[in-house]
């Protein structure tokens, strides 16, 4: 490969580099303190503060245009003055200035709502892309942050049991990648709804779940949440009892439930049935009421008869649906129950919420029940509460750690010294042992650390003391290349060679010395991280990227900067140190 080729190749590598580690550098020194505290807070957190200050947002603006009938919109609100424009756009108006006044802006609005969303969806919007810039870049592992670490163990085995003679385990393998595949969601959504910071949850080997919880957190609460289990039963829905409620809802919208959400007139509905608010998942992705069904206390089929549940279409309208299968106990319950209640609705129930309700229009025998009526997305949420069901996995928590914040803080100022003063000892050892040549690995080690921490933050990796560990290990391995390759142009000038000659016969005998001693370590850095876990994992995962960009580097970047000087600087001498003239 020719030399603008290699020094294309790098600029490019560079480039991508600084693209995996833009979020990494965008959310440790761009986003403020503020906005990283409401990034890592819960969705329901998130979603509050957003409707609080798009309240007081709007209350501002309303207050301002009170006072001042012809004040111009301020400029933080141009997002504002672009949604207003789209509606007087739509409808072929032009009947506003330019800028626009906070009058033009809130007319153009069908109501106060409207405007209300159009804020609300900015603040979303902000936290929400800082959120997923935190997800994007480089975190810090608990013993560096603080927090609380959770490891919980999910008894497989009782799951299976649990369905014996189901056609959903014949295959147990993928019983069980279902299993654990739900246990997280479950224990995702659980440790949200609490709201509780942004956990890092993670499967580890074929049945421990492991938790992060950055921040103080209770270690009763977070058992109560590991452990609490959700209940999902199908209800019959009183159509009747439905529409009386609803109408008395509109005409008392503040009187009709306690603060508990509680009727204040139980009497407003038969005394066999119960009021429940019917759920969707909404721009944060949390449940969202959409209104109120009455619906039997009665339950008509537990959960626990759901032995599988997927997505997928209608035959003749492709619509999504989701199909689920019934015991044989369940099959006769269902079939008796929807014979029965033709032309009725059917409730699915997750803890207190309404899920999804669908019309019975046939009898329903055999167990096999199709669900339709809604998009892609409900339907997928749909066969996750339905899974809640029938993946029933016991869980249990096997340890817990907490790390204080102070430590975490005073472990990362020990970590960067440590990490500081092993590169400028090294480069500083490399300056005056190999003089000129010795510029070459300064930057080759600047860059090995620059590349290291990129794939890092392109792998959401956690870093953590051990990874940090990882990465002085590597800058001294980094250095161990340039030394022997440096040693090996030193031999060739001692034989009498010029400065082109000794750089490429240096570099050729030293590429397989190099080669074997990094693809040895690679080897064990890959064993260590399939086989290991948590700090022993990290270290090693840290050690395996260090391998492949200190040779890079040494080997690529060392080797370009070596030709840049003899063929484009003219230079015939070379400064390696040593004794050595040439």
């Amino acid at each position: 490969m020719g030399k603008r080729s290699r020094f294309v190749l790098i600029l490019v590598i560079l480039a991508v580099c600084f693209a995996f580690l833009w979020p990494t550098i965008k959310w440790y020194s761009n986003t403020p303190k503020e906005v990283q505290a409401l990034a890592l807070g819960s969705l329901d957190k998130i979603k509050d503060y957003s409707q609080v200050q798009a309240a007081e947002d709007l209350n501002s603006l309303k207050a301002v245009y009170k006072t001042d009938k012809t004040a111009v919109l301020p400029e933080e609100y141009s997002y504002l003055a672009k949604e207003a424009k789209a509606i007087y756009k739509a409808a072929k108006s032009d009947d506003y200035s330019s800028p626009m006044t906070i009058r033009e802006v809130l007319v153009a609005f069908s109501s106060e709502d409207e405007a209300l969303d159009v804020i609300e969806s900015q603040y979303r919007k902000e936290i929400l892309a800082a959120k997923s810039t935190y997800n994007s870049a480089v975190k810090l592992g608990l013993d560096l942050s603080g927090g609380m670490s959770v490891t919980v163990k999910a008894d497989l085995d009782a799951a299976i049991a649990n369905q014996e003679g189901s056609a959903a385990v014949d295959n147990i393998e993928q019983f069980k990648s279902d299993a654990m595949t739900q246990a997280i969601d479950t224990l995702t959504s659980r440790i949200d709804k609490f709201g509780l910071t942004s956990p890092t949850i993670r499967q580890q080997g074929e049945d421990h779940i492991y938790i992060e919880l950055p921040g103080a957190a209770e270690t009763d609460s977070i058992n109560s949440i590991i452990m609490g289990a959700s209940v999902l039963t199908f209800r019959l829905v009183d159509d009747e009892a439905t529409t009386s409620f609803n109408k008395y809802y509109s005409a008392n919208p503040s009187t009709t439930f306690t603060a508990r959400g509680e009727l204040l007139d139980p009497s407003i509905v038969p005394d066999d049935c119960e009021v429940l608010g019917l759920y969707k998942k909404d721009n944060y992705g949390l449940d969202e009421r959409t209104g109120y069904l009455v619906v039997k206390k009665d339950i008509v089929l537990d959960g626990e008869h759901v032995k599988s549940a997927s997505v997928g279409t209608d035959g003749i309208t492709a619509e999504p649906q989701v199909n689920l299968s019934l015991d044989s106990e369940g099959a006769e319950i269902f079939g008796d129950f929807t014979a029965a209640n033709v032309g009725k609705s059917l409730a699915i129930v997750s803890d207190t919420k309404i899920k999804s309700y669908a019309r019975i229009n046939e009898a329903i025998p055999g167990g096999q029940v199709a669900i339709s009526g809604f998009d892609l997305d409900e339907a997928q949420n749909l066969q996750k509460v339905l899974q809640t069901a029938w993946l029933s996995v016991p869980l249990s928590v096997e340890s817990q750690q907490i790390v204080g914040a102070s430590l975490g803080e005073q472990s990362i100022n020990q970590g960067i010294r440590a990490i500081v003063l092993g590169l400028v000892l090294i480069m500083i050892f490399m300056l005056l042992w190999y003089r000129g040549a010795g510029i070459n690995a300064v930057v080759a080690q600047i860059l090995n650390l620059f590349i290291m921490f990129s794939v890092q933050s392109a792998l959401s990796l956690t870093l953590t003391l051990s990874s940090m560990a990882g990465m002085i290990l590597t800058i001294g391995m980094a250095v161990d290349a340039n030394v022997v390759v440096f040693e090996r142009i030193r031999d060739e000038l001692r034989l009498g060679k010029g400065r082109a000659a000794s750089i490429d016969a240096g570099f050729n005998h030293a590429f397989w010395a190099v080669m074997d001693s990094n693809i040895t370590t690679f080897i064990a850095a890959i064993f260590l991280s399939q086989l290991g876990s948590g700090s022993i994992q990290g270290f090693a995962v840290t050690l395996a990227i260090g391998v492949v960009s200190s040779v890079f580097t040494a080997l690529f970047v060392s080797r370009l900067i070596f030709d840049f000087g003899t063929q484009q600087l003219n230079r015939e001498k070379i400064s390696i140190g040593g004794g050595v003239k040439k």
